[in-house]
């Protein structure tokens, strides 16, 4: 199947079996994500992959009690950096100099570039970043689709209280959305057999 039939298999689920998702599909689904696109490159977000069973037990109730939490075989939260000061800058300058076997001096047109978020507040800066994590999740639901492994996207819970659970503060982090990795339960989710609804075509594009 290709990406369009499978984006058409894919539904956001709502009760899963509880299944394991194999470790090489999981690792490709995070392979995506970390290769997914972000501005400037920059990545400034990391991604908390959690399987443990009593900790997404202590979760459940800060998410609306919703059972994806702990019916998924894995759980995925999607944490945006709080702060977007020159150490992490000189982080990312540093690891493009390695991988690309330039000078850091040689980037420095490049880091002025990324002076302009030095000039905005820390709140403005953690709203740029929580909108990258929205690039990474859409890019690990189309890849969990590719891997017949099913997702669902959420933003119904309580970042402040995920953060006190997974000690966020001290990683520098807040998390923004969550990403729950299963397979669907079919006699559970009425979902499971609806039809996919999306505007049509014509009412959707726009073409100048």
């Amino acid at each position: 199947m290709n990406l369009v039939e499978k984006l058409n298999w894919r539904y956001a689920t709502k009760r899963m079996t509880g299944a394991k998702v194999p470790a090489d599909k999981l690792e490709r689904i995070l392979e995506a994500i970390r290769l997914s696109a972000s501005s400037l490159g920059l990545q400034p977000y990391s991604v908390i992959v959690i399987d443990d069973e009593e900790l997404k037990k202590k979760l459940r109730p800060f998410a609306h009690n919703q059972p994806q939490i702990t019916e998924s075989s894995h759980l995925l939260v999607f944490a945006a950096w709080d702060v977007i000061n020159e150490e992490r800058i000189d982080n990312y300058i540093a690891n493009i100099a390695a991988i690309r076997g330039v000078t850091v001096e040689s980037l420095k047109g490049f880091k002025d570039r990324m002076a302009m978020l030095n000039g905005r507040s820390e709140e403005q800066n953690f709203f740029w970043s929580a909108k990258q994590t929205y690039i990474a999740l859409g890019t690990g639901l189309a890849a969990a689709a590719m891997e017949d492994v099913d997702a669902t996207p959420m933003e119904g819970f309580q970042p402040a209280d995920f953060d006190v659970v997974l000690n966020l503060k001290e990683k520098g982090l807040k998390s923004v959305s969550l990403l729950a990795l299963g397979y669907r339960d079919a006699a559970q989710d009425p979902l499971a057999s609806a039809k996919k609804v999306r505007r049509p075509k014509d009412q959707f594009f726009i073409y100048n």
